[in-house]
């Protein structure tokens, strides 16, 4: 069964989060940016909220690290930030770089002190042929396909069907989990859930008014919990 990831940004969201069915509770910042991070004493805090007010024992958490260039050393410092705090995923913004191999690189050192790394690649980049392997090869847990523009626009818009099917297939075929995420709403599922993603993210689908600065919407979580 597909799971759900629902972004949140406080201990109140984390709680709406939990009540309405979320397998995985994500904590970021829309006010800073795709994956705008939140203060480490803000994840700390959800984390703990989380672990002690789990509805079901399957529900986790992630962070984000925020919008970085891919520097190495910044990467590394910034991840270990973020673990210290217990969260069971941290994501990691694939933004645009000439070489992917040094950030990798370091990130293996960190896969290897037992930090479950997912790597997030957005849908208007273009990568590598083989940046998939490349990360399996660093040890990541999971790929996940998201949109830096918050403009309304979803993977679907830049991906093709083939395309699509292919990215696909090529993330399952390196055995990591599969999450596909950016401006999708309820009417996205028929679709989204034909790729048989591992997760499917959500914020402003499920905020007030559809918008992903404003609060989220109890009912919205619930509906699309419903479907899937």
């Amino acid at each position: 069964m597909t799971q759900l990831l629902i972004s949140v940004t406080d201990i109140h969201e984390a709680h709406l989060a939990l009540m309405h069915g979320a397998d995985l509770i994500d904590l970021k910042d829309p006010k800073q940016g795709a994956l705008g991070a939140l203060p480490i004493a803000t994840i700390q805090e959800v984390v703990s909220f989380v672990n002690a007010h789990r509805v079901h024992p399957k529900q986790y958490t992630s962070a984000t690290i925020g919008d970085l260039p891919m520097e190495a050393d910044l990467i590394s410092q910034q991840v270990l930030a973020v673990a210290r705090t217990k969260v069971d995923f941290v994501k990691i913004g694939f933004f645009e770089s000439d070489d992917y191999q040094p950030c990798l690189d370091a990130l293996r050192e960190m896969v290897e002190k037992g930090i479950k790394i997912i790597a997030v690649l957005f849908a208007e980049s273009t990568y590598p042929t083989h940046l998939i392997h490349q990360i399996k090869n660093a040890g990541f847990y999971g790929v996940m396909l998201d949109t830096a523009k918050k403009n309304g626009a979803t993977f679907l818009d830049y991906y093709p069907e083939e395309k699509m099917l292919s990215f696909s297939r090529e993330v399952k075929t390196n055995e990591m989990a599969f999450g596909l995420a950016g401006s999708l709403t309820i009417k996205h599922i028929p679709k989204v859930t034909t790729y048989n993603p591992t997760y499917i993210g959500f914020r402003g689908g499920v905020s007030m008014d559809n918008q992903r600065k404003l609060s989220l919407d109890g009912e919205k979580i619930k509906a699309i919990r419903q479907l899937l």
